[in-house]
């Protein structure tokens, strides 16, 4: 027996495919997740998918991380190092979504003890374990249990159990150095690592190893991968003769007319106004010498048929393509660690064991130039400023930023960052306005395009584990330990506008708007202060287990055991932009989430074991979890194993979990995650304002197609826990030794699903002109400026209604979610001749079902679209994913082969306002197809070994350079699927290293 916790039994050879398929034979490979006692893959009646350190090397597969990200069962919600350069609010680290589920339902065990939380929360509100906190080269297997398992773990087990397990024992030295680019000679990956370890524990008694490493992973932009991956001018994405809009700021529309509205995210413009209200008749002029501000840009010139569609418009448009000069695809990754492990027999029936672990990971980007003025994007209000009069009056409120007349140096009335009392008789004409001598202020849009921001989390994680396993008699063994694990985490962003300094370097005159160029280093410095945020969590945690056999019944012993656990945790992750100081005291566009909280949990577990007959054997367990938070739950399980005949198992599994409201969810600041607005989010009355219709929204003002609303999420102190009942059933099949087939079903649902309102309901009121339903505050954005005066690109004129803002709703205990699928697997093992083998497996999962249940009876499908579109950050729902890898092993040489797959999907999401039902492209376009293809690639690696000492090997991923297919409604990356497309969005991708051991 060993308790999860502590499962360190060194396992019985398993066949080298990654994602093996159980056999029948009691040979199998010995497991450890989700039970007390030692047992192996055919013995337990839940389904586990083993994937060792051994069929890695052979796919070519280089980090732990990539391995997990790969599985089968992995599915939508997952968050890949990609995303953290698209706006993540888990920015910096990796997770798996099992099912389809979501980060939260997925618990990541470290040698079945739990790690601590990633401090920033998935979306600010998902808890879950960042893969990059793994030490790649101390890994001996990871175990997939792809059932429910809170009867053995507790809390957020639901989907399944991913159990890291690190080796046991490590003799001699052991070295890797590998270096990776792809073919278009970017990308560029490298990794170096070294263990060292002495002593046997058969024959010396003990082992000791130390292991370090290094890995760094070059940054990846956009414009680094063809059209259209690169560019947000859409115009040759075409689709049946139809093709995309250009959505470059200040760009045009198919129909050549332009379309870009007033140029808030181009070059600085100006535009004369009396106070608040814009001169008749005025239009914007660049603020300073376009060729110089138009940084990265091309200059457009408007024709007279622009100017009919917007007579505010500049003359000459800033055209930026942000993709192509901004956008990442993969950020800058460095991390490195190391790791020690002590293990001692203490007696002939007792082993104990130490080990630690220091880790950091570094990951930073640069992104889009930070905006002077803005919206709260955190669901905290704050006035917008102007300093709007001649006089140097103040109009809060008014959604302008103006350059006033005067300036006073000497920084009268400037305390709040204002220039009240600033007049002729004390301050100067403004030389930022050139308007001044007008006695007319400087309505002020625009960024500084030289000026990107840069985004960087790094993360210290620290980890220790101690314990002792030993018999007491024969047949009765313990199992005591604990482990203490801390993360700590440092947020860097710059080139952010704290909207403070902002408005005293306004009225002070103290920076250079006409030639930004001109500014000091000191001046950048106090509009841009870097914003540095430290965040951290812990988990610490004591386990005891006691188990023995009884007494033996006709199929073996009868087992007992149980034990139990106390574990603390906490978050503690303070808002990076509070508004505690007032609401101009922090920074335009950053996010304001912030969180803390801990908690204890007191849990006593048992299980049973009864091999009834060699035909029948069941197994019971079942755990009781108390939280000082005030929750408490009981999590029962029942599995049962059929053998009707030698070479077949049938296998089932019953069980209830939970999962506990995160402190993100109970506890939290507002957070703020922002939807792309798309047609189906409009109505047609609503858009008539603006000249265009759902069906002819490609041709809508930018105002309405390029934007977003922000989805305002408020914490609840007063949740529930989620529960869940799920149940398997499936068969293993061995015709012969070294074949097996398995399928397994899956069903799970979890009701008292914790969850923000759908915005449907608040949505549709608002364009709809109803009342606000009851639960929803919404606030609209500030209005077109287009719409000053009635014309072609805004026929309503100053009566337009805004377009929605945020929509704030509180977290709520409401929905029924439903999971349901298939798993199949079978691997092949056939020495063909003396000295050559053949290894083959497949692994696959099919979603039948993942849908949700709403409080009114109202159900939403997800499996096969772009849905669930908040929860997956437009990643979707494909039905099937999975892999084949076949390996020609010829001794001291071996060539492996893998097809991987991703299932496509429809441009349909139910949870979006409008978008219809699941299959109707309610979220595709006109110049896209509605059905995103599914995506193939091959990976080809190849091993040789010189000598007992060297082994060289080299890995082609994407043999075929196949990029991931055309997605134009997701928002996790551009015009594709970050989770889908994954690494295939590298490209062909070549991979060289050796392997040295003394």
């Amino acid at each position: 027996m060993a308790a999860p916790a502590f499962a360190q039994e060194t396992p019985a050879p398993a066949p080298s495919t990654a994602q093996t398929a159980e056999p029948v034979s009691e040979e199998g490979d010995v497991v450890v997740t989700g039970t007390l006692f030692r047992t192996t893959t055919a013995a337990a009646p839940s389904p586990v998918t083993t994937v060792n350190v051994e069929s890695l090397e052979q796919r070519g597969i280089s980090t732990i991380q990539d391995a997990i990200q790969q599985l089968a069962s992995n599915n939508g919600p997952a968050l890949t190092n990609s995303f953290t350069a698209n706006g993540a609010f888990a920015a910096g680290a990796s997770a798996v979504s099992l099912r389809g589920l979501s980060t939260n339902s997925t618990l990541v065990l470290f040698d079945g003890l739990r790690a601590a939380y990633y401090p920033l929360a998935d979306d600010g509100s998902r808890n879950f374990v960042d893969l990059n906190t793994i030490p790649d080269d101390i890994i001996d297997r990871i175990e997939v249990l792809r059932d429910g398992a809170s009867s053995t773990y507790g809390a957020d087990a639901i989907a399944g159990v991913v159990n890291i397990i690190t080796k046991k024992e490590v003799k001699g030295v052991n070295a890797r150095m590998e270096a990776g680019i792809s073919e278009r000679g970017d990308a560029a990956q490298k990794r170096l690592s070294l263990t060292v370890g002495h002593g046997d524990l058969d024959e010396d008694g003990f082992n000791a190893y130390l292991s370090g490493f290094y890995y760094k992973s070059d940054i990846l932009y956009n414009r680094d991968r063809p059209y259209p991956y690169n560019s947000d001018d859409l115009r040759n994405v075409c689709f049946e003769g139809e093709c995309g809009p250009n959505n470059t700021v200040g760009g045009v529309s198919p129909d050549g007319l332009y379309r870009g509205g007033t140029p808030v995210s181009s070059a600085l413009y100006v535009r004369p106004a009396n106070g608040t209200t814009a001169v008749t008749g005025s239009t914007y002029q660049p603020l300073g010498n376009l060729a110089d501000t138009c940084v990265g840009g091309t200059l457009y010139n408007l024709t007279a048929a622009d100017r009919l569609l917007n007579p505010t418009a500049p003359n000459t448009i800033c055209n930026v393509d942000y993709t192509n000069r901004y956008g990442v695809i993969q950020p800058n990754i460095e991390r490195f660690g190391v790791s020690g492990r002590f293990t001692a027999n203490l007696n002939d029936t007792t082993e104990g064991y130490f080990e630690a672990n220091f880790i950091q990971s570094r990951v930073n980007y640069t992104g889009a130039p930070g905006v002077i003025r803005s919206t709260a994007n955190a669901g905290i209000l704050f006035p917008q400023f102007s300093t709007a009069t001649a006089a140097g009056a103040v109009a809060p409120g008014s959604g302008v930023l103006a350059l006033p007349v005067y300036v006073c140096p000497t920084g009268v009335g400037s305390a709040n960052g204002l220039n009240t009392g600033c007049n002729a008789g004390n301050g100067t004409l403004n030389p930022n306005n050139p308007f001044a001598s007008a006695g007319q202020v400087a309505l002020l849009v625009g960024r500084f395009l030289d000026r990107p921001n840069f985004n960087e989390t790094r993360t210290r994680a620290y980890r220790a584990a101690m314990g002792i396993d030993g018999s007491l008699t024969d047949k009765i063994s313990y199992s005591i330990g604990a482990t203490a694990m801390h993360v700590d985490l440092q947020r860097t962003q710059r080139g952010y506008v704290y909207i403070d300094n902002l408005l005293t370097s306004i009225a002070r005159g103290s920076f250079n708007f006409v030639n930004p160029n001109a500014n000091s280093q000191q001046a950048w410095d106090f509009l841009m202060p870097e914003n540095r945020n430290q965040a951290s969590s812990d988990q610490y945690q004591f386990q005891a287990s006691l188990a023995a056999e009884l007494f033996e019944l006709p199929g073996g012993p009868l087992k007992l055991g149980g034990g139990a656990s106390i574990r603390y945790e906490s978050v503690d992750a303070p808002s990076g932009n509070p508004d505690y100081f007032g609401p101009t005291q922090r920074y335009f566009t950053l996010n304001a989430f912030g969180t803390s909280g801990n908690r204890t949990i007191k849990s006593v577990f048992a299980e049973l074991d009864a091999p009834i007959t060699n035909f029948l054997s069941v197994n019971g367990s079942g755990r009781y979890d108390s939280y000082s938070s005030g929750q408490d739950a009981f999590s029962p399980k029942v599995g049962v194993k059929i053998t009707p005949m030698k070479s077949l198992v049938l296998r089932g599994t019953y069980s209830r979990g939970f999962r506990i409201p995160s402190f993100g969810e109970s506890n939290a600041l507002p957070t703020t995650g922002f939807v792309s607005n798309t047609s189906g989010i409009f109505n047609d009355t609503f858009l008539a304002q603006y000249g265009c219709t759902t069906a002819t929204f490609s041709s809508c003002p930018t105002y309405i197609r390029s934007g977003s609303y922000g989805q305002t999420t408020l914490a609840s102190p007063d949740l529930k826990p989620e529960k869940s009942r799920s149940f398997t059933a499936g068969a293993v099949f061995e015709p012969v030794r070294g074949i097996s087939f398995t399928v397994d079903y899956y069903n799970i649902k979890k009701t008292g699903a914790i969850t923000q309102p759908s915005n449907a309901p608040a949505l549709a009121a608002y364009y709809s002109g109803q009342p606000i339903p009851a639960g929803y505050t919404v606030i609209a954005d500030a209005p077109d400026p287009n719409c000053a005066t009635v014309n072609a690109a805004c026929p309503a004129g100053p009566a337009a209604r805004p377009r929605v803002a945020f929509v704030q709703s509180q977290l709520i205990n409401a929905n029924t979610i439903q999971a349901e699928g298939l798993d199949f697997s079978a691997s092949v093992d056939i020495p063909v001749t003396d000295g050559f083998r053949i290894q083959s497996s497949v692994e696959a999962s099919y979603i039948i079902n993942l849908s949700t249940e709403f409080p009114d009876g109202s159900v939403e499908s997800y499996e096969g679209t772009i849905g669930n579109y908040n929860l997956t950050a437009g990643s979707g729902t494909p039905e099937w994913h999975g892999s084949w890898q076949t390996t020609l092993d010829f001794g001291d040489f071996d060539v492996t082969g893998t097809a991987n797959y991703f299932g496509g999907y429809n441009l349909s999401a139910e949870d979006q306002n409008g978008a219809g039902t699941s299959g109707d492209c309610g979220l595709g376009d006109v110049y896209g197809p509605c059905d995103v293809s599914e995506y193939i690639t091959f990976d080809l690696n190849a091993r040789i070994k010189i000598n007992d000492q060297f082994t060289f090997y080299g890995t082609i991923n994407n043999v075929f350079d196949k990029l991931p297919p055309l997605d134009i409604a997701t928002y996790g990356a551009h015009l594709y699927n970050p989770v889908q497309g994954g690494n295939g969005i590298l490209g062909r991708y070549f991979r060289a290293g050796v392997r040295i051991g003394f």
